[in-house]
């Protein structure tokens, strides 16, 4: 069963455009609950809401099509992507309910049992369970959870509170939009690799962060780089500088820009356009990278010093929020 062909995106690269998004959301009447500490405003990654002075709960939701053929690595993969929300939040997750659409008269039970188990077994190794779901009849599958953590009041890390002079550290290299645009169109890509990265918690890198005392923390997916960074910047007050050689990426990837460019990551270059700039020496192939629509990609924390976990990529800088220069 060749799952990416029965639909139009792969992954995250199905978001709806970030630049459409943000107005949408904006005109949404405002929160006014003072339990609220973390909602839609700074387009963070999960909502937090405090329940006593020592809990607060953490809530987010993630679905996406297929971005592999094999039904269980699927499952694997949108599990892990959608815990990564929580992580990023500085929290722990502990319960998850499955969200399917799937066209099961065309697929059959037997590939959506190895779909809901791959979710389930990355589920358990995060420490946390499946206690429920809801499914649609959809011709296109999709699949993916929604996750329940939780968080010391005091101990949530969001996007917002970065600091002039923090580096910036990415945990996971860029490039499995690229790998899985180029496998989709019948290309030979670093497949193994990217589902490696792909199927690998957040965990240890959002501990890694907060031990270096990170004031701002996301995660970097179908956005790409730059935009998830444009909204840590914005929501920091500060702008970014980005080092374009210092940017890790999946062996052989830079390769694949010429003839991979998926339909989200052409919407991540277009809204880059409107807050990034590119010096002259970065080549056409970083700046394709930059925006890459990831999957399940790694966290990227702004931290006050050295932190022993991923790749120092730049640094949080004076100027307008929300801008960023790559040299």
């Amino acid at each position: 069963m060749r799952l990416m062909e029965l639909s139009h995106g792969a992954g995250c690269g199905c978001k709806l455009p970030a630049a459409a998004l943000a107005p949408l959301v904006a005109a949404l009447p405002p929160n006014t609950d003072p339990r609220v500490l973390v909602d839609a405003t700074t387009s963070d990654d999960a909502a937090v809401v405090k329940l006593t002075d020592e809990l607060a709960l953490v809530h987010t939701a993630d679905f996406f099509t297929p971005i592999v053929n094999d039904p269980y690595m699927f499952g694997q993969i949108a599990a892990t992507n959608a815990l990564s929300d929580v992580y990023a939040m500085g929290a722990t997750p502990v319960s998850a309910i499955n969200l399917l659409a799937f066209p099961l008269d065309q697929i059959g039970d037997r590939v959506l049992g190895d779909i809901l188990r791959g979710g389930a077994d990355a589920v358990a190794r995060a420490g946390a369970s499946i206690v429920g779901g809801h499914s649609i009849d959809d011709p296109e599958p999709k699949y993916g959870l929604s996750v329940t953590g939780i968080v010391h009041p005091d101990e949530v890390l969001t996007n917002a509170g970065g600091q002039v002079g923090n580096a910036l550290v990415l945990t996971k290299p860029l490039g499995v939009g690229l790998v899985s645009t180029a496998v989709k169109r019948g290309y030979v890509a670093a497949m193994d690799q990217a589902i490696e990265l792909m199927t690998t918690l957040n965990d240890r890198a959002a501990a890694a962060a907060r031990a270096a005392g990170a004031t701002a923390l996301t995660d970097v997916t179908g956005f790409g780089l730059l935009g998830h960074l444009h909204e840590l910047a914005l929501a920091s007050g500060c702008a970014a500088e980005v080092s374009a050689d210092d940017v890790p990426a999946i062996d052989g990837v830079l390769e694949l820009t010429g003839t991979a460019i998926a339909g989200g990551t052409q919407r991540n270059r277009d809204h880059a356009e409107t807050f990034a700039t590119f010096a002259d020496g970065v080549g056409e192939a970083h700046r394709w990278l930059l925006c890459d629509a990831m999957t399940s990609g790694g966290l990227l924390a702004a931290v006050p010093g050295p932190m022993d976990h991923g790749w120092q990529i730049g640094r949080l800088v004076e100027g307008e929020p929300g801008t960023i220069r790559v040299v």
